[in-house]
């Protein structure tokens, strides 16, 4: 196994899942770039496992739009268009708010004591300035929210929107522990300063989970449509840079 791939545990059978679950995260990652031929006999080889749980994994992230499958060339990393890219900033601020609205009327206690502990994190860290900590506490704040939907399949959608989201802008502005104190897009003004946003963020992840506590559930859609809102404007407010270039890598790791 190469040593930037994946890690599968050896020993046992392992899973399509567990191999599609490694192949993603290496294309989200970038060590499959856009364009990449998927060759079963190197995926295989790559991840310590057979060839058919490669095809099954293969075919799922098809599916997902991951990958696609070219005459003569065989299964390649897609290489989604700048419209596509639109697309998905669109469908992330349309599921969110309904998300949001749905874990007010379904979450468990579970949910809400997770939920609550992030955010005590979260606004430690923000607070703090440690902003390279935020981006994992963000997927997790946000997947658990989804699973408090108490529908599989809207929280399925919205975790697999924000991660090709995280793949096809490779340098998000989201990414708040990577932009500098200020910076300018042609046009479109300065980035916010990524410390006071931090801190606003954790702060708007707070008022949202007091209302999904609440049981508001037209609170919670309200308050989940301003906070997605302000985060997909950083991306439309800048010159697309999607990923399409064959060699270019994702660094994008922080999520909002």
């Amino acid at each position: 196994m190469n040593g930037d791939a994946t890690a599968i545990p050896s020993g046992r059978r392992i899973s399509a899942h567990a191999v599609c679950t490694a192949i993603r995260e290496d294309i989200v990652s970038g060590a499959h770039p856009p364009g990449s031929r998927l060759t079963e006999e190197l995926l295989a080889r790559r991840y310590g496992v057979s060839r058919v749980p490669v095809r099954e994994a293969l075919r799922t992230l098809e599916s997902e739009g991951f990958v696609t499958t070219r005459r003569h060339a065989g299964a390649c990393v897609a290489q989604p268009s700048e419209r596509e890219a639109a697309d998905l900033l669109d469908i992330r601020g349309l599921l969110e708010p309904l998300g949001a609205a749905r874990a007010a009327q379904r979450r468990t206690e579970a949910h809400l004591k997770v939920l609550r502990g992030l955010v005590r994190l979260g606004q430690e860290r923000a607070r703090r300035g440690s902003l390279g900590e935020l981006a994992p506490l963000g997927d997790w704040f946000h997947e658990t929210l989804a699973q408090a939907s108490g529908s599989p399949s809207l929280a399925g959608l919205l975790v697999q929107v924000r991660r090709k989201i995280a793949w096809v802008y490779a340098d998000g502005p989201a990414r708040w522990s990577d932009q500098p104190s200020r910076r300018t897009a042609p046009g479109a003004g300065a980035w916010p300063d990524p410390a006071a946003r931090a801190v606003e963020s954790w702060a708007e992840h707070g008022a949202l989970v007091d209302a999904v506590a609440r049981g508001d559930a037209d609170r919670a859609r309200t308050l989940a449509a301003a906070h997605t809102e302000r985060s997909l404007s950083a991306y439309r407010r800048r010159p697309a840079q999607v990923r399409t270039s064959k060699h270019s890598v994702n660094t994008a790791s922080g999520r909002n």
